[in-house]
């Protein structure tokens, strides 16, 4: 039975980071305001587990929303402290956190090392220097270059997160993102349509009309065309979509961009409608049946059931079954 993965995670909002992403509000974005305490740790990972299955399950803390390897040596090892009873009783297996790529050097991969931490992940967004540059990142390409590749020779395993619509953005710099990703060897990635979230420099930026979002079918376009990359080349691919926090999804944190709580519902939906472009040619008023592997039912029926909608159009009845044999997006259908 395949081992589930689940991640505990832990938001220390904007610690250590340079505060010169023109996107970036963490507080807003993760909806956590205050960087927790060490009991409030503890109480946040023991309420996780209470509710985590202990048989056939791997289980990670991570230590999300700020750039975890730019705060002070001291501080770094108190948070990584906290976990280190889990590990040894075995309820948690991993800690996984995320930085930016010119906070890691060889003496903070030793430290992170002798705390067992198994996964960095780097806010990469890019590739592109310009793109870079105009966001305010502060680094290069050649900064994730580097990282990557030592994070690598130290043994951890590598995630490159990914940013989709930035200023300067264009599908192709997105699609070399992506393939340069895969070619830094990461494991696992994350895909993240720009957000114009309050309070950042890019809703100034919004509000004086020298930045326009990416619309929420473009950004379901564009986020599909790079999954297939990732998919293809076996990295994992974790996230699509920022995590739906209650300020956005009020809308009180923001102002405009692709969001939607079901993101990557949507994107799976638009691959599984380009497998079915075909099916219906010189099929018109007859009757189908599809099956499909168990794990993707809902995505090849639809966001809202919308692909099954489309079927509709050109079947006169349109069924969905599971097939347990079948795998990755491959389908049989039965003609009536």
């Amino acid at each position: 039975m395949r081992q589930k993965h689940y991640t505990i995670p832990v938001f220390i909002p904007q610690l250590a980071c340079p505060f010169q992403c023109i996107y970036c509000n963490q507080r807003n974005i993760s909806g956590q305001q205050k960087v927790p305490s060490a009991k409030e740790i503890v109480k946040t990972i023991d309420k996780y587990l209470s509710t985590i299955p202990a048989e056939n399950s791997y289980t990670e803390i991570g230590f999300f929303g700020g750039s975890f390897t730019g705060l002070p040596i001291v501080e770094q090892e108190m948070f990584l402290k906290i976990v280190q009873p889990y590990l040894e009783s075995g309820d948690i297996k991993g800690i996984r956190l995320s930085t930016r790529p010119d906070y890691i050097n060889e003496n903070i991969l030793e430290i992170l090392k002798q705390f067992h931490v198994s996964t960095i992940e780097l806010g990469a967004q890019s590739i592109d220097d310009e793109v870079l540059r105009l966001s305010g990142r502060g680094h290069t390409f050649k900064d994730i270059d580097r990282a990557s590749r030592l994070i690598n020779e130290y043994g951890f395993s590598l995630g490159l997160q990914m940013m989709l619509g930035l200023p300067g953005d264009t599908l192709e710099k997105s699609v070399n993102t992506a393939k340069a990703i895969v070619e830094l060897y990461a494991d696992n990635t994350r895909i993240y349509p720009t957000l114009v979230i309050k309070d950042t420099e890019l809703e100034k930026l919004f509000r004086g009309n020298k930045y326009k979002p990416l619309s929420l079918d473009i950004a379901v376009e564009w986020t599909k065309e790079v999954y297939k990359i990732f998919e293809e080349a076996g990295v994992t691919v974790l996230r699509m979509g920022l995590h739906p926090s209650e300020g956005l999804i009020s809308g009180k944190s923001l102002i405009a961009g692709p969001f939607h709580v079901s993101f990557g519902e949507l994107v799976m939906t638009a691959i599984w409608k380009d497998v079915f472009n075909s099916l219906w040619k010189n099929l018109k008023m007859k009757s189908a049946v599809v099956a499909v592997p168990p794990e993707q039912l809902a995505y090849a029926i639809g966001y809202g059931a919308s692909n099954k909608k489309m079927l509709l159009e050109h079947f006169k009845e349109i069924k969905f079954i599971t097939d347990p044999l079948l795998k990755g997006r491959n389908y049989h259908v039965d003609y009536c």
